[in-house]
């Protein structure tokens, strides 16, 4: 693939210095304009660590950390043998996700990922490696880090994005990205951050440790169940706000 989408100017920034910080943002930010531009078709390979590194000027640590985060968003996958394939499994999905999101609810959706996550839950713990399962670790403490119910709610979609990277079976990838892509419809936001409150956040986070050490142990049945009791949980929370009891009840 040709690296003509950097600029002479980002070819130049080899010499510059970056902090790993700084290093890191640039090389997620070219990857991302990279797998973006037009005439890149899914299924388009990317070129080895080594080239992108020299081609943006970083490292590449910088360059591995920005694959990870582009791996968790759904956007690559990296396989052994074939190296770093682009597989945006969101870009087909788009347009019938937003149909969805104006023919069902919150709860459905809750439903929908009910049948499909524990799933991927067990998938992940008989096939990820360790490098997915320090990158759940990761991701689940950003969910218990998080500072408001904007950021819970992309820390959370990365930790059950990152299962599914795990679970390595693309084609359930994608159903679970368009059932994501319904969930975070703009008009069921309220909801969404009534269920993820700041009072229930903790309590998810704690659920997000117990599935990654499910996974990580190598325990499908747990995984899976864990992913069912947590998923359970969420659910309950919208149906109470969306079909309040009254006191007299």
């Amino acid at each position: 693939m040709s690296m003509e989408f950097l600029t002479p100017e980002a070819r130049a920034f080899t010499g510059a210095t970056l902090s790993p910080a700084q290093a890191k943002e640039t090389a997620l930010g070219r990857l991302r304009a990279l797998i973006e531009v037009s005439d890149v078709q899914a299924g388009g390979r990317l070129p080895p660590e080594r080239v992108l590194a020299e081609q943006i000027g970083v490292s590449r640590r910088a360059v591995r950390h920005a694959l990870d985060m582009l791996e968790a968003e759904g956007r690559i996958t990296r396989q052994q043998g074939r190296g770093t394939l682009i597989s945006d499994a969101r870009a087909g999905t788009l347009d019938l996700s937003a149909q969805l999101a104006r023919l069902t609810n919150p709860v459905d959706t809750l439903e929908a990922r009910m049948a499909i996550e524990p799933q991927l839950a067990r998938l992940a713990a008989l096939r990820g490696t360790q490098a997915d399962f320090d990158k759940l670790f990761e991701a689940a403490e950003a969910s218990r880090d998080a500072k408001d119910p904007i950021s819970y709610e992309k820390a959370d979609a990365a930790f059950h994005r990152r299962i599914a990277v795990a679970a390595r079976n693309p084609l359930l990838v994608t159903i679970f990205e368009a059932v994501l892509h319904v969930a975070s419809d703009r008009s069921w936001r309220h909801g969404r951050e009534t269920a993820h409150c700041i009072n229930n956040q903790a309590r998810y986070a704690a659920s997000h440790r117990k599935i990654a050490a499910a996974i990580c142990e190598r325990n499908p049945k747990l995984a899976e169940e864990t992913m069912r009791a947590h998923l359970g949980t969420v659910q309950q929370q919208l149906i109470d706000h969306a079909f309040p009891r009254s006191e007299d009840a």
